[in-house]
C-alpha cells in the first residue's frame, strides 16, 4: 500500500519507508538528484531525521528532501553530501 503523500506550501513529499520518524523536521535540505542515493544515518546525525522523496512545487524540479531535528545536522550533510 502506498504511503500517504504529504502537501506543504513549498512541496509535494512522499515519505521514505526507512523512515523511523514519519514528519517533517524544521532544517530542510533539498537535493536536486531524485536518483542519487541519501543515507541520513551515514552522516552522523545527532538528532532525528527524516527522508522523503519530493516535488518542489515552485519550479517542478524533482529531488529528495532530508530533514533534520537539529541545524548542525543539517550543516553536516550539506558539507559532506555529493551526488552518486
Amino acid at each position: 500500500m502506498a504511503e500517504q503523500t504529504i502537501t506543504t506550501a513549498l512541496y509535494k513529499l512522499y515519505p521514505s519507508p526507512r523512515n523511523r520518524d514519519r514528519q517533517l523536521f524544521a532544517h530542510e535540505v533539498f537535493v536536486p538528484y531524485p536518483y542519487a542515493l541519501v543515507d541520513p544515518p551515514s552522516y552522523d546525525p545527532q538528532g532525528r531525521w527524516s527522508l522523503f522523496a519530493a516535488h518542489r512545487l515552485a519550479d517542478g524540479k524533482n529531488g529528495q528532501l532530508v530533514t533534520f531535528e537539529l541545524q548542525a545536522d543539517a550543516a553536516r550533510f550539506t558539507a559532506r553530501f555529493t551526488p552518486d
